[in-house]
This record gives structure tokens, C-alpha cells and sequence, in this order.
């Protein structure tokens, strides 16, 4: 690939390497450079630009990003749309993400333009949660160095893959002693059902029984009798020695212990063994607390049905100290995901075009196309679904704009009053099944697909990501993300406000989204406005 500046005249052909802001002129990064394109930077005055060419033989950024996230990915894995040279895989049920560090470690050495990240290996995932990203820093690379990523990933493949969830019955025995109180035990049960749910798990029997070794084999046996896959233990008296209350009553009733003991702070005093061939865990007293401790990291890999052996539990002591690691999330509001989480799309397209002081400025044409389709048409291409338009002033004619679109078209009588009413007329219009919204203003052409796959894939209650938003050097923009649960006082806007205030007012439930470019910046308020944004979007879909 050739990289540098050239005169304006010789750059057909050729993609811009930064975006370009002159003289009313905006030329995104990455665009492909054809006449019209040269036409309007010599109008703006320019007479060199950076490009970069690709040469024979080279792959461009999103046909190497696709084909070797397709190689590495695995079991539960989906792998989205490259974009930008960025193949996001995201998981596609809930489970435990399990890699090959050797594999991916090598994959990463075979040129520095290929790039391949991951979430921490065994890290317990939710479906539709991005779990890992194919990242090509040059706009191409080398045929040869794609060549060599795909053989490295098709020799082991997978490189990723997700462990689904498969132990579902839980059986927990607590034993007693002299001043254990019963609401510890209580508080005991509610946090480990509170650990078991993001994996569809449960407790389907429990015991409670003296601290001594005949009474808990007794127990042990009885939960597993009940049909329990896994048996937790919690001892009123931490374990000592394997020659402990815990570990003797295992091995009274013909069961092994596996390991004793890991270098996991807090954590330490946990046992792995079974019985019946059964997973049984003597748990450390930090379990009690849904603070993140080495419980967790075993137990998940158990409930996946992953085996947990001496050398697994030996090699967790580099990142093992969690004492001030807080990441458990709250007690659930929302039952976990089957699936990935359906997103409705609403396209606000009511308005009137006052501040344009002219014709509907959703009806301008941009590519031969009217600009309001064009929103609506990135809105199909994303993962939102279904997308609702809402149509108000001029409806007629906006509509028929939007003709032969699978899109639901929503009237709002009321438009004349202003943002509020439309965007209460689009989250009515919101399936009962759909756990969000992504609200996309009908002025906003420059806002794709990927801007939007990009917030939904970070959308996720379960952590407290309720309300998803993107940011572009530090400044919110626009669409938004709505978690459900926000709707009731969304519905209940009045006058020509949008929905802000919510944003300040539930802070804690924000997450943003950084952004390259200013496309969740630029919405069509004046002429000059669309003068802009027609000349960048004509400009990126010239040939």
C-alpha cells in the first residue's frame, strides 16, 4: 500500500487518510476519492491531500478484519460486519469465553498491521456481550501477512469460543455451629442464587446440618440424591487441613478431593472435589459476600461444564489479588438473556424544519436520495429491529420518501408540539419483547449502521449499562440508547424537549461511547448545515 501526500489532481482512486474541514467542505477520513471529490477540494482551495493506494496484492482493512475474525472464532461466537478495518465477535449465548492465549499470542506476531484482542480468558459472559475484536490498523495489508494470520488461526482454530452454560441444579449444605446466626445463612442463599442466575441456575435443594463429619456426608448425599449436578459447602468453620470436617465427610462417602488451597486473595481456603461424580466445592468464606473472590472463577467454570484441574487453579496466582475488585453487579432487575437483546430503532422524522427557514429539509436530496431515507435506511442496516419512524409535518410526502422500506410508520397528530410528543408516539410504538430503544433523529444522515451497532453492543442492564450514548472528544451527541425501564417517564414528555435531563438525572446509568469523526455531532438545522453533510456524504458514496 502506498501512503503519502499527492496532488489533489493525481488522487483519484485513492482513500483520504484524515478527514478534511475547509471552506464548507467535509471530507471524511477513509473516503474514496473520486472526480466529485477532487472537483470539491480544489474548490475549497486545497491542492494536496494525504492518501493512501492500494498496490496488487494487498487486502483492504475490511476484507482482512472479516475473514480472519471468521477464522479464530468458535462455538457461540458470532462475528459482525467489519467496519473501519474492526471485526467486533460477540457471543451469542451466555457462557464462559474460553481461548487459546498460545494461538492468539502467535496470530498477534505475524504483523503488526493485524491486530486480535479478547476479554481476560474464562471471563463469564452474557449473550450478545463483545467478547473480542479483529482490528486492522492500515486501511490494507499484505496479502501475505493475511495469508499468514489465516493459517496461524485455521491451524488451531477455534481460537475463541464460548463454554454455554450446562449445570443448572444446584444442591447447597451449610453446617452449624454455636453463634452462626440464621440470617447469615439467609443472606448466604440469597447471594449464591444471586451468583447462580446469569447462568439459568439454581438451587433445587438444600440442608442445613451440624459441623461434623457424619451429618454433612449425610447431607451431601441427600442434596445429590435430589438431583443436584453441583453441591456447594458452606462450613461454619473455614477449612484447615484436607484432613478438615469438609474434606473427610467427601471422603467418607467415596468421593475425591481434587485440590486444596489457591493463590486467589480472597479465596484461598477453597476446596474442588467430587462425589458421585459430581462437582462438590467447599467454599471459602468470601463467598458469603457478592464481592468478586476465587469462588466465582471456579464455580463458573464448573457451571460451564469446564474442567478445573490442579495446574488451572496452580496458574491463577498472576492477577489473583482482588481485594479492593469490586465487579459483581447488583442483584438482577431484568431475567438474563436467552439471546442478544432486541433493540427497537425509532426514527424521529416529525418536525417541522423551522430553524431551516425553507422546504422540509427531510425531503433534501443527498446521493439521490432523500435525506430522511438515507437515516432510515442505516437504522435497517443495524442490529435494531423493528425500526418505527414517526411522521408527522408533511407526512405525505415523508412517507412516500420511505416507500418500499420494511419500516412501521407511527403518526404523531400532535408533532406541532414539538420533540417531546414525537418521541412519545415512538416508544408506544415499541414491542412489548424488546428490552430497548435507540432513539436516531431523522437530521442526522452521517449517523451509519456501525455508530449504531456500536451502541447497542454496549447496552447491557445486567452491569448497569441502561442508558448508551456516544461522545466525540469529550461531547455527548446523538442516537441514544433507552433501556425499558426508562420509558414510563419518557412517555411522559411534554413541549419541544427531548429526554437530557434523564441523562443527568440517572448519571450513574450512563455509558458512553468514544467516537472517531463528528457524525453523532451533525444534525441538518440550517442550510449551511446540509450544504456540509451533502457534500461529505456525496463525497463517500462517489466511485
Amino acid at each position: 500500500m502506498k501512503f503519502g501526500a499527492v496532488p489533489v489532481a493525481d488522487a483519484e482512486g485513492s482513500v483520504a487518510v484524515h478527514s478534511i474541514r475547509q471552506s464548507g467542505l467535509v471530507l471524511k477520513k477513509g473516503t474514496l476519492i473520486g472526480k466529485v471529490e477532487i472537483a470539491a477540494l480544489k474548490a475549497a482551495g486545497i491542492t494536496e491531500i494525504v492518501v493512501a493506494r492500494i498496490e496488487p496484492g494487498d487486502v483492504s482493512e475490511d476484507e482482512a478484519a472479516a475473514e480472519i475474525a471468521a477464522a479464530v472464532a468458535g462455538e457461540g461466537v458470532h462475528v459482525e460486519r467489519a467496519f473501519t478495518g474492526r471485526a467486533n465477535l460477540f457471543a451469542e449465548t451466555a457462557g464462559v469465553l474460553v481461548v487459546d492465549k498460545d494461538a492468539i499470542d502467535r496470530l498477534n506476531q505475524v504483523d503488526e498491521s493485524i491486530t486480535f484482542a479478547t476479554l481476560p480468558a474464562y471471563k463469564p459472559v452474557v449473550a450478545g456481550e463483545m467478547i473480542a475484536t479483529v482490528k486492522i490498523i492500515p486501511f490494507a495489508v499484505a496479502g501475505k501477512a493475511r495469508d499468514a494470520a489465516l493459517a496461524v488461526a485455521n491451524a488451531a482454530r477455534p481460537l475463541v469460543r464460548i463454554a454455554p452454560y450446562r449445570i443448572r441444579k444446584i444442591g447447597v449444605v451449610s453446617t452449624l455451629l454455636p453463634g452462626l446466626a440464621a440470617k447469615v445463612i439467609e443472606k448466604t442463599l440469597k447471594v449464591t442464587e444471586e451468583r447462580l442466575a446469569p447462568a439459568g441456575a439454581g438451587i433445587v435443594a438444600e440442608r442445613r446440618v451440624a459441623h461434623e463429619q457424619g451429618a454433612l456426608a449425610a447431607a451431601i448425599e441427600e442434596v445429590l440424591g435430589e438431583g443436584a449436578e453441583l453441591v456447594i459447602v458452606f462450613g461454619a468453620s473455614a477449612i484447615a487441613d484436607r484432613r478438615d470436617v469438609i474434606p473427610a465427610a467427601v471422603a467418607a462417602i467415596g468421593g475425591r478431593i481434587e485440590h486444596f488451597g489457591m493463590p486467589v486473595d480472597p479465596g484461598n481456603l477453597l476446596l474442588i472435589a467430587s462425589a458421585r461424580d459430581r462437582p462438590v466445592i467447599g467454599a471459602p468464606g468470601c463467598a458469603r459476600s457478592p464481592k468478586e473472590n476465587g469462588f466465582d472463577w471456579v464455580l463458573m467454570r464448573l457451571l460451564a461444564g469446564l474442567d478445573v484441574p490442579r495446574a488451572a487453579i496452580t496458574g491463577m496466582g498472576v492477577g489473583g489479588l482482588l481485594m479492593e475488585i469490586v465487579t459483581r453487579p447488583q442483584p438482577r432487575a431484568e431475567p438474563p438473556a436467552a439471546s442478544r437483546r432486541r433493540i427497537a430503532g425509532v426514527v424521529l422524522a416529525a418536525g417541522r424544519s423551522t430553524r431551516m427557514g425553507g422546504p422540509n429539509k427531510l425531503l433534501a436530496e443527498i446521493a439521490r436520495r432523500p435525506l430522511v431515507r438515507i437515516v432510515v435506511e442505516e437504522a435497517l442496516a443495524s442490529r435494531a429491529n423493528p425500526v418505527i419512524v414517526v411522521v408527522g409535518h408533511e407526512r405525505a410526502e415523508v412517507e412516500k420518501a420511505l416507500a418500499g422500506l420494511p419500516v412501521q410508520l407511527v403518526h404523531n397528530p400532535d408533532f406541532a408540539q414539538g420533540l417531546g410528543a414525537s418521541l412519545r408516539a415512538g416508544i408506544a410504538a415499541v414491542p412489548a419483547d424488546a428490552d430497548g430503544a435507540i432513539v436516531c433523529l431523522g437530521d442526522m444522515p452521517q449517523v451509519d449502521a456501525g455508530l449504531i451497532d456500536r451502541l447497542i453492543a454496549a447496552f447491557d442492564p445486567d452491569r448497569g449499562a441502561l442508558i448508551v450514548m456516544p461522545t466525540v472528544e469529550g461531547r455527548r451527541g446523538n442516537p441514544v440508547l433507552w433501556s425499558r425501564r426508562f420509558f414510563p417517564e419518557l412517555m411522559a414528555i411534554e413541549g419541544d424537549v427531548g429526554a437530557r435531563h434523564f441523562i443527568v438525572r440517572y448519571g450513574e446509568a450512563v455509558v458512553e461511547v468514544p467516537l472517531e469523526g463528528k457524525a453523532a455531532l451533525v444534525d441538518v438545522d440550517t442550510p449551511e448545515a446540509l450544504v456540509g453533510v451533502k457534500a461529505a456524504i456525496e463525497g463517500a458514496f462517489s466511485k
